[in-house]
């Protein structure tokens, strides 16, 4: 689904609402107004319920955007305001919820017209902070790398990879938009954000106050408990993220990285080194002119299209992938790409985007690349996910002692030696260790809930792993030993770990890289029923 997509269903849904106001219910005092209240209401309930469905991913992205403007102010006269972004961060989750309740149930009392004065100043400002963050995100993109965003006077030509936060997390993980577009719709909301605030007394308005009041307070009540549903006791009822249940994560990671070999170069984006000139050259024509822009006067920079793979079909209706680099079973292959695609001619051509699913490294504490392994297991195989291990840390000193030795050769006759080792010196020096005490309660939920769950699964000959963040190997050690983890841990990026699991310790079933269920550490079934309702 595409913005242009959702616009037009949002259109549709205001135009019918507006035709029940206005005929049925004869409540409007402007048809263009209760238009716009319909279509910005119907935008944002829908924009934030793809949110309110996973509020953890909307704090993650606030995190990404506190952190940006942390390192951005510290580098400024407006350094004291740095500090206040790390607190901000500490309370992402909060603050996401309270940002995805406000929207749903603002875009309710604009279809109510309930507070109208309130609700005009509340749509203009939050849609003014929308358009901050996407402001900045674009814009970014224009900071080249160890350049402060106000060092406007050295601002490049747009890159999208100087960019720190990708995307604004408008729809969360149901849809992403470029920067850009982020950043026109969010303009364009401004249009009807002022007209609400100067014209807000033409505002229709449904119903009594009492019974807008009861509707609003009741949303707002309900919406709070079910964000917090989403994340507090189990995983989003309704998952838009790459690693949803029934992905499978082998294939899909090698289809994207066989795509990568095949993102065509369109144009070349020659700039002249002295004037400054830009110039945009297709691809068949730059190979024909290519000597008019020698490399002391002009650099070069490719332009790619998107990335690309070609599916054939066979008589049987076996479909394959040309160039394809990973070996995986033609029988899953053949499965996956008939039930992804909708598959007709015997050569198709797919347009591909990388996701998170191919930043999927995994490998263990000694550094040794984990990934296939894991992914290729033919059984059904658990991972207990967990993007961060709570723990304090402190130094204790250890005194340790080198000691010098040396050799004495003794001539017992002509034909036998023997060395003999004495000590020559010993040294003291004192060393700091680092000693980890753990969270009890976060510990109990391995001891307790993840563990015997575990441990039933090795004990019927399943293969059990968890993978954290990157980490001090000897932290890990410990976190295992203290918590009697029978299995090993692995390591990866912890925000490929926030995206695979909404839960700190989630739970992952995967056969053969598909992933079967997901479960969040409340919700947890004991093995013989997992057993039972997922494992054939």
């Amino acid at each position: 689904m595409t913005l242009g997509t959702i616009v037009l269903y949002v259109a549709i849904a205001a135009l019918i609402l507006t035709a029940i106001v206005g005929f049925y219910m004869k409540g409007h005092k402007s048809w263009l107004m209760t238009y716009l209240q319909n279509f910005c209401g119907s935008l944002f309930i829908f924009s934030g319920w793809v949110k309110a469905v996973d509020p953890l991913g909307t704090a993650y992205k606030l995190e990404q955007y506190f952190a940006e403007f942390e390192a951005t102010f510290s580098e400024t006269w407006l350094s004291f305001i740095a500090p206040v972004f790390p607190w901000f961060s500490e309370y992402g989750v909060a603050l996401s919820v309270t940002v995805i309740v406000f929207e749903i149930v603002l875009g309710i009392m604009l279809l109510l017209g309930a507070k109208s004065k309130f609700t005009s100043w509340a749509f203009f400002l939050l849609v003014v902070f929308f358009t901050f963050l996407t402001g900045f995100t674009y814009l970014t993109g224009y900071v080249p790398e160890g350049v402060n965003f106000f060092e406007f006077g050295k601002w490049g030509s747009y890159v999208e990879t100087n960019m720190k936060v990708t995307d604004c997390g408008c729809f969360g993980d149901f849809i992403k938009l470029k920067p850009f577009i982020s950043f026109q719709k969010d303009v364009f909301l401004l249009f009807p954000a002022l007209f609400f605030v100067f014209r807000h007394k033409d505002m229709h308005q449904l119903f009594s106050g009492t019974i807008r009041n009861i509707i609003t307070w009741g949303a707002t009540i309900g919406l709070l408990i079910y964000s917090l549903s989403n994340y507090v006791w189990d995983i989003p009822h309704a998952d838009f993220r790459p690693f949803q249940v029934t992905e499978n994560i082998g294939i899909r990671k090698a289809i994207e990285a066989s795509s990568e070999s095949n993102i065509p170069v369109i144009a070349y984006k020659m700039t002249n080194k002295e004037s400054g000139e830009v110039r945009e050259i297709p691809y068949a024509q730059y190979l024909k002119e290519f000597k008019n822009y020698p490399k002391e006067e002009w650099s070069s920079e490719q332009i790619k299209g998107a990335q690309l793979i070609k599916i054939v079909k066979d008589a049987n209706g076996n479909a394959t992938i040309l160039d394809f680099y990973e070996d995986i079973p033609g029988d899953q292959m053949n499965a996956y790409l008939n039930a992804k695609y909708n598959l007709k001619d015997d050569t198709t051509i797919v347009i591909i985007e990388s996701g998170k699913i191919s930043d999927f490294d995994i490998s263990d504490v000694e550094g040794n690349e984990k990934t296939w392994e894991l992914l290729q297991n033919p059984k059904y195989s658990f991972l207990v996910v967990a993007y961060k291990l709570y723990f304090d840390e402190t130094k204790s000193n250890q005194t340790v002692y080198d000691t010098t030795y040396t050799v004495d050769t003794i001539l017992i006759n002509p034909d036998s030696v023997v060395y003999e080792q004495k000590v020559a010196d010993v040294q003291s020096r004192t060393v700091s260790k680092s000693v980890y005490s753990f969270d009890n309660d976060y510990s109990a939920l391995y001891s307790s809930v993840i563990n015997p769950v575990m441990d039933a699964a090795q004990s019927a000959g399943f293969e059990v792993n968890a993978i954290t963040a990157y980490n001090d190997p000897g932290l890990i050690d410990d976190f295992r030993h203290h918590t009697q983890s029978a299995y090993p841990f692995h390591l990866a990026d912890d925000i490929l770990l926030k995206t695979i699991v909404r839960s700190n310790p989630g739970v992952v079933l995967l056969k053969n890289g598909e992933v079967i269920q997901k479960w969040h550490h409340k919700k947890l079934p004991s093995f013989e029923e997992i057993k039972s309702q997922y494992m054939e």
